[in-house]
């Protein structure tokens, strides 16, 4: 049951990771008005989710499958505007100014396969960031939708 439920959270996330695809500036989010109640707080706040932005950019330029949409990607400023993207979109404080994601990742080639291999990398930054199972789905659920304007070679 607990395969089942990851098999269901990484298919959440391959809507969501996306925006680490982004060279310098990842997609702005489709924000909701209502956040998920509690998230930011789950997640650790800023200072978490910027752990986990971190940890995430780390793996993601070194994960063979996708490293090669990263070349020409500031690392610290991709890690900054992901901390900012999430933290909006979890309720917290932060204001994104990143690209919107269709335009972010138009000419960026990514497959189905790309998207998954950055879930899996989301995943395990969340795994060694100790992120309980539940709030990753939560977050996986909010990132969810993205995919439709991350994923351009059908």
């Amino acid at each position: 049951m607990t395969h089942f439920l990851r098999s269901l959270a990484l298919a959440a996330l391959c809507a969501a990771a996306p925006a680490a695809f982004a060279q310098t500036a990842p997609a702005a989010p489709q924000t909701s008005s209502a956040a998920p109640a509690g998230l930011y707080q789950a997640l650790g706040e800023k200072a978490g989710i910027a752990r986990l932005m971190d940890d995430f950019v780390n793996r993601v330029v070194q994960d063979a499958r996708i490293r090669d949409h990263f070349k020409d990607t500031k690392p610290q400023a991709l890690k900054e505007s992901l901390t900012d993207q999430i933290c909006e979109l979890t309720g917290g404080p932060c204001k994104y100014e990143g690209a919107d994601m269709k335009s972010a990742h138009a000419d960026m080639q990514i497959n189905k396969a790309h998207f998954n291999a950055l879930v899996e990398v989301l995943q395990a930054a969340m795994d060694a960031q100790r992120i309980p199972f539940a709030q990753q789905n939560r977050l996986l659920a909010l990132l969810a939708p993205m995919h439709r304007d991350i994923i351009t070679v059908r």
